[in-house]
């Protein structure tokens, strides 16, 4: 998937008692903990984003490198946020997230880019505490929707987020320019 910038400020960071409250999505029993991203841990975010390239068929696209990525998450800019799912200390998931903004109810909202749990970690509640984390993060930030796309054959992915109350929008479609389409629509060619 596309890192996709959402204008010129800067995310703002969940307070520190948010990781606390994300170690209790899910019960004392599990081994898991979802910790924000941090400079250390780009290659094994760069690793999961082509696991879940691989995944969704898409890995002749996933040429992100770990310096571009590293700038998108820490630079003087950062545009994009993004949790890490540990599993007895090893990276088993993540979701990646920016703000956006809806022009319709004037408030800012969070846009979900990518939410990947390796297979073998799958089935443990993983994914579900990644997407409340990310949503507790949209209601502490006072935002108007949480919102990301899915591929629609991922036929498990939509039931799965049906299941959290989430809207399929029949309606919209995916518009994308990228590389020689997107450098003559900016050039004006």
């Amino acid at each position: 998937m596309n890192l996709v910038r959402s204008g010129t400020k800067q995310p703002q960071r969940s307070a520190p008692s948010a990781e606390d409250k994300a170690r209790l999505s899910c019960p004392p029993s599990m081994p898991f903990r979802i910790e924000p991203a941090r400079p250390r841990d780009v290659g094994v975010l760069l690793a999961l984003i082509r696991a879940l390239a691989e995944y969704e068929r898409l890995s002749h696209i996933a040429v992100g490198t770990e310096a571009q990525l590293r700038q998108e998450l820490f630079g003087a800019r950062p545009v994009i946020e993004a949790v890490l799912g540990w599993e007895d200390g090893r990276a088993v998931g993540f979701a990646l997230y920016f703000q956006n903004f809806s022009t319709f109810l004037a408030r800012r909202g969070l846009y979900l880019e990518d939410l990947f749990v390796v297979p073998q970690a799958r089935g443990r509640g993983y994914g579900k505490a990644l997407m409340r984390h990310v949503a507790r993060v949209a209601v502490e930030r006072d935002c108007g929707r949480f919102e990301w796309s899915v591929l629609e054959w991922n036929q498990p992915a939509l039931d799965f987020y049906r299941s959290l109350g989430a809207e399929v929008l029949p309606d919209w479609r995916i518009c994308r320019v990228t590389g020689a389409a997107l450098a003559a629509l900016g050039s004006g060619r």
